[in-house]
């Protein structure tokens, strides 16, 4: 179906409105880490949609950005396929010492805190199982071969499971602040379009594509695209519930081409609510139950006096605009990732997956994913964003 008329002008006009839907829309951030020595994740998964596009009442893409931001699904329960692919090397036998997630967690690493066990989503693709009935009630299950790792919020309660290591965790609800029993890292198409929103500005193209049919529900198909040149974002679909407003599907493609970087989307939902038991949850018989009574606040803290790369996130600073902006932080090391011969087998093998280059900031290296890009500068600065190598350069020349 063609698209339907664009509203940058509109949209732009909305954003100075503090009174606005699209105001609360705004809010959410984008999804950039920095992860280990190479990698950083945002958020995104392939179409799904069903044959035949619906017929439905015209709307603009500020109508549809506020429909998004008004929508208030309490209750659901679904299936969700999520798929990311950033182009991360195979780091085979390292990916347990600097894949993301490996050695963060509650005090003694259990394979059941979901900072650990959610980050897996940062690559290839998977089945979740998702249930919500108001805030106080979810549960987000991760389908694995032979096994299945679920997350439950349950009122005050917040549990972790692993089947396969018969792991329990669990912590206070209120320990871990206001979003406490959501999972950190995004898992849903909601979460991946409340992010990306943030994005929309006067750097945006926004506008209605048409529609689609996905998980047998009727929807309205958003783009945004980057106007700047020197990102990596090729462009952001989301598949909107013409109902509930309720985010069904999202898309990034890179720039560069070919597959989704990530892809997340339902393929089946049910708005009714679902049954009490859905949320109880008991440790079996046997399984090593982890307490973190503190939660994510405990986490956090007991990352920092490590230093290294947590430590230089608080004096993070972000340069630039819209979709070329760049973050910017201090390790605190006075000196990059190991190189060469003097960093041994390590060091060689990081120099194999980055690119030497120099500047005004000095020298380092860029490791590059399908859509971040991250330099390490040789006296411990980290440039990073969805932005080229050649203008991340440029920003750390600026930045100096």
């Amino acid at each position: 179906m063609a698209p339907y008329e664009s509203d940058d002008a509109t949209v732009a006009a909305q954003d100075e409105d503090p009174r606005s839907g699209r105001r609360k829309a705004v809010r959410y951030a984008v999804p950039v880490a920095v992860v280990g020595v190479a990698a950083a994740t945002i958020g995104l998964v392939p179409a799904l949609a069903d044959s035949g596009d619906p017929d439905l009442p015209r709307i603009t893409a500020q109508q549809l950005i506020e429909k998004i931001a008004k929508s208030d699904v309490q209750q659901l329960s679904g299936t969700v396929r999520v798929s990311t692919d950033l182009g991360l090397p195979d780091l085979g036998g390292l990916q347990n010492g600097i894949a993301p997630g490996a050695s963060q967690g509650s005090g003694d690493g259990s394979s059941a805190d979901p900072q650990a066990k959610l980050t897996e989503l940062a690559t290839g693709t998977h089945t979740l199982r998702v249930a919500a009935d108001g805030p106080d009630r979810q549960k987000l299950s991760l389908l694995e071969q032979g096994a299945e790792y679920s997350l439950i919020h349950d009122g005050k309660d917040v549990w972790g499971y692993d089947s396969k290591s018969n792991e329990v965790y669990h912590s206070d609800a209120a320990g871990s602040g206001k979003e406490g029993h959501r999972a950190e890292s995004p898992a849903t198409p909601k979460d991946f379009a409340e992010e990306a929103l943030k994005s929309v500005d006067d750097t945006t193209s926004v506008t209605v594509d048409g529609t689609a049919h996905v998980a047998g529900r009727d929807a309205y198909r958003l783009l945004i695209k980057p106007k700047q040149s020197g990102t990596t974002v090729g462009a952001i679909t989301i598949a909107v519930d013409a109902k509930t407003g309720l985010p069904l599907k999202f898309t990034l493609t890179p720039k560069s081409g070919g597959d989704a970087v990530v892809d997340a989307g339902f393929t089946q939902v049910s708005f009714a609510r679902p049954a009490a038991s859905t949320f109880d949850f008991t440790p079996p018989k046997g399984a090593k139950v982890t307490e973190d009574e503190h939660g994510s606040e405990a986490r956090d803290h007991g990352r920092k006096p490590g230093g290294g790369l947590a430590q230089g996130m608080d004096g993070a600073k972000v340069l630039g605009k819209g979709w070329t902006s760049v973050v910017t932080f201090d390790t605190g090391s006075g000196s990059g990732m190991p190189s060469g011969s003097q960093g041994g087998d390590l060091g060689g093998f990081l120099d194999s997956l980055g690119d030497k280059v120099s500047g005004k900031f000095g020298k380092g290296t860029v490791f590059s994913t399908r859509l971040v890009n991250a330099l390490i500068t040789d006296d411990g600065k980290v440039y990073a964003g969805a932005v080229t190598k050649d203008a991340l350069v440029k920003a750390a020349d600026a930045g100096k």
